[in-house]
């Protein structure tokens, strides 16, 4: 899928994930759980480097950090949609990382796919619950829904 396939998906993508963590969806023994937070912090970062406005708290779980970004993104919609497609559009503007400088618009790209990927699994995990699927081990991706 191209970049602005990802682009167009984002917020859907968002919502899917939401979705599935407030359906009670045990991410805990998957790569979700460390990698979800992670990501949303990398992307706030990305989207201020384009002139966001994105502060995310502390200590919050998964569900929670998702919840934070997607009420911030869409309390300005229409202004972070268009920051995320000049920043798509630029092809010089760089961000330092620990890793060191990088392009913003490939760290954008990057996280438009992982938010792609993870709603697609966060859709095969329900599908896979309501088939009646045992959990799956921590090698594996996590089924089971929490109360």
């Amino acid at each position: 899928m191209e970049a602005a396939g990802y682009y167009e998906q984002f917020e859907r993508n968002l919502v899917i994930i939401l979705s599935g963590l407030d359906a009670g969806l045990n991410i805990s023994p998957t790569a979700l759980n460390v990698s979800l937070p992670l990501e949303v912090y990398v992307l706030s970062e990305v989207l201020n480097q384009g002139g966001g406005q994105f502060r995310l708290s502390p200590d919050l779980t998964p569900r929670e950090q998702v919840r934070e970004f997607l009420a911030q993104f869409q309390s300005n919609e229409a202004h972070n949609e268009a920051m995320m497609q000049r920043i798509l559009a630029d092809k010089k503007s760089l961000m330092r990382t620990p890793e060191g400088r990088v392009l913003t618009k490939e760290m954008l790209i990057r996280r438009l796919e992982y938010f792609n990927e993870a709603a697609r699994q966060v859709n095969v995990m329900r599908n896979q619950h309501s088939l009646g699927s045992p959990p799956q081990s921590r090698s594996g991706v996590g089924l089971q829904l929490t109360k």
